[in-house]
C-alpha cells in the first residue's frame, strides 16, 4: 500500500559536492558531484560530457546488464556501476539528488559507498517542502531467480529493514549474514564493507580487461584455489605491486577486513542500492538469500510493478455505515454550496493531509434529466466538482472560522476517467496534499472510486479567500 508519510518531509543535500576518482572496470578518471534537487525529482544521473548532458533517472527500467555490477541505459546512454552511489543516497536517507559524471562510471573509491556517505554528510541534509512516499508492506511479496537458487523477499515491519544471507560453497568465505535493522545505522554498520571478489572470477575479469581500475584497496579478493606462478604475475602487474601473497584468513594480502562478514555487508549494501532503482521507499523487512544484482533488479522491477498497479487501483477502506467526521448539515456550516449542487453527502476522514467523502449517487440527481436520460452517467465534470467540495473541507479545517471563507479552484491537471459513473453507486473521494498549504494555496491529490475501481482522478489547485466584511 503506497502512503504519504506525513511525518517524514523528503530530503536532499543542501549544496553540491565533488569527488573524483577512477572507474574499477573502465580505468577512466571520473569526476562526480551530487547535487540538490526539487521534490519528487528522485535520484537520477546526468552525463556532463556528452552532448546535450543527458540523464538516466534511477528507474529499474533502465537496467540493461548486471554482470560485475548495475548498468543503466537509456536512449544508448549508459551508466554502469551505479549500486554503490546509490546506496549511499538512501543510506543517507535522502530523496532527491541529480548526480553529474563526466564518464560512463561512478568512481569506484574503496570499493564501498564510505567516501559518497561521508562527502554527503559534509554538506548536509535539508528537509523539503512535500511529504515522501513509502510503500507499506502489507503481504509477502518474492522474487527466486532458479538458476541460481537467489531469493528476495519482502515481509511486513514498522521500518525498512534488510537481512543479507550469503554461500557461495566455497571454504574461504563460508556462510555469512548481515543485518541493518534501523536506516541510521547504515553509515556505521554498511557504508565501509567493499566490494569483493574470489580469484576464480578475477582471472576471467582480467582475461577480459575489465577491472582496469582495481586496486587492493577497492576489492577484497577470497583467494578459493592455489596461485599458479602465471596468474602470480598476472595479479602483481594488475595490481602493481612487487610481491602478492595469501593472508592466514584466505584473502590476498595488503587489505585488512573491516568486519569479518564484510561480504555479507556488502552485498546488503547492493540490495539497498540496486532497490533504490524501485523509485519507491519501502517500509518493511528485506530478506535477501545469495543476493546478485540480477535478482535484486528483478525484484525491483516487480516492486515498481505492484506499486504502480496498487497506487492507481488503491480504494480506500472506510466503513459506510460509521458515523461521520463531519455530516451534510456540518459539510454546509462550511461549504457554500447547496443542493442540487452540493455534491458531497459525508465527511468519513480527516486529518492535516487528507480527507475522505463520499456521495450517493441516486437516480433523482438532477443532472441526470437531461445527460443521457436513456442511459444516465455522472458527468465527469461533476466529478471533479464532487472532489474538488470535498478538497475545500480539507482547506477550510485549516482556519478557524471557515463559514467566512471561500474556497475557489486556481487549476485542474492530469485529469482522467476510467470507468462510469451510474445510479446506485457510491463514490469515495480521497483528497491528498501534494505540499503543505501556503497563503490559503492548496495543491490535492484527488481521486474518486466506485465499485471497487478507480472511476476518475485530477491534480487540484485551489485557494481560500476570506469574505469582504468578515
Amino acid at each position: 500500500m503506497v502512503v504519504t508519510a506525513t511525518d517524514n518531509k523528503q530530503k536532499t543535500i543542501q549544496k553540491k559536492v565533488t569527488l573524483k576518482g577512477v572507474g574499477l572496470h573502465t580505468g577512466h578518471n571520473v569526476t562526480m558531484s551530487f547535487l540538490p534537487a526539487p521534490p519528487n525529482h528522485g535520484f537520477a544521473f546526468k552525463r556532463v560530457d556528452l552532448e546535450g548532458e543527458p540523464i538516466i533517472e534511477a528507474d529499474a527500467n533502465y537496467v540493461v546488464n548486471t554482470q560485475r555490477g548495475t548498468n543503466l541505459e537509456k536512449n544508448g546512454v549508459k551508466i554502469q556501476t551505479s549500486e554503490h552511489v546509490l546506496a549511499a543516497l538512501v543510506g543517507m536517507d535522502l530523496d532527491n539528488v541529480l548526480i553529474e559524471l563526466d564518464a560512463p562510471e561512478p568512481p569506484i573509491m574503496d570499493g564501498s559507498s564510505k567516501y559518497f556517505v561521508e562527502a554527503l554528510e559534509k554538506v548536509g541534509v535539508e528537509d523539503q517542502d512535500e511529504f515522501r512516499e513509502e510503500y507499506v508492506i502489507k503481504d509477502v511479496i518474492s522474487y527466486k531467480d532458479e538458476a541460481s537458487g537467489s531469493e528476495i523477499t519482502v515481509i511486513p515491519a514498522e521500518s525498512y529493514q534488510v537481512t543479507t544471507m550469503v554461500d557461495f560453497g566455497t571454504k574461504v568465505l563460508g556462510t555469512q549474514n548481515a543485518t541493518l535493522d534501523n536506516l541510521a545505522d547504515f553509515k556505521e554498520e554498511i557504508s565501509s564493507a567493499r566490494t569483493f571478489s574470489f580469484l576464480h572470477e578475477l582471472e576471467m575479469l582480467l582475461e577480459h580487461g575489465l577491472i582496469k581500475g582495481g586496486d587492493l584497496n577497492n576489492a577484497i579478493v577470497y583467494v578459493d584455489k592455489e596461485i599458479s606462478a602465471d596468474t602470480q604475475k598476472k595479479l602483481e602487474k594488475a595490481f602493481n605491486k612487487e610481491k602478492l601473497s595469501v593472508k592466514p584468513n584466505g584473502i590476498l594480502d595488503n587489505l585488512t577486513l573491516h568486519h569479518p562478514n564484510e561480504a555479507a555487508r556488502h552485498k546488503l549494501l547492493d540490495v539497498i542500492g540496486d532497490l533504490a532503482l524501485s523509485g519507491t521507499r519501502i517500509r518493511g523487512k528485506v530478506i535477501a538469500n545469495k543476493p546478485g544484482h540480477f535478482v535484486n533488479t528483478q525484484f525491483a522491477k516487480k516492486l515498481q510493478k505492484i506499486i504502480k498497479q496498487e497506487r492507481r487501483n488503491y480504494v480506500p477502506q472506510v466503513d459506510l455505515h460509521a458515523p461521520p467526521v463531519k455530516d451534510i448539515n456540518q459539510i454546509m456550516d462550511m461549504l457554500p454550496h447547496r443542493p442540487p449542487f452540493l455534491l458531497v453527502d459525508k465527511i468519513l476522514e480527516l486529518s492535516e493531509e487528507h480527507v475522505i467523502g463520499i456521495k450517493n449517487v441516486t437516480m433523482n440527481e438532477p443532472f441526470f434529466v437531461g445527460h443521457f436520460p436513456g442511459a444516465p452517467v455522472m458527468p465527469g465534470v461533476l466529478q471533479i466538482e464532487a472532489m474538488a467540495q470535498t478538497g475545500g473541507i480539507l482547506v477550510l479545517s485549516t482556519v478557524p472560522d471557515p463559514e467566512n471563507y471561500l474556497t475557489y479552484l486556481l487549476k485542474i491537471d492530469n485529469v482522467r476517467y476510467k470507468h462510469q459513473v451510474v445510479p446506485g453507486d457510491t463514490l469515495i473521494f480521497k483528497l491528498d496534499l501534494m505540499s503543505p498549504i501556503r497563503r490559503g494555496i492548496c495543491q490535492m491529490q484527488a481521486r474518486a472510486y466506485a465499485n471497487g475501481k478507480l472511476v476518475s482522478e485530477a491534480e487540484i489547485m485551489a485557494q481560500i479567500t476570506k469574505v469582504k466584511g468578515n
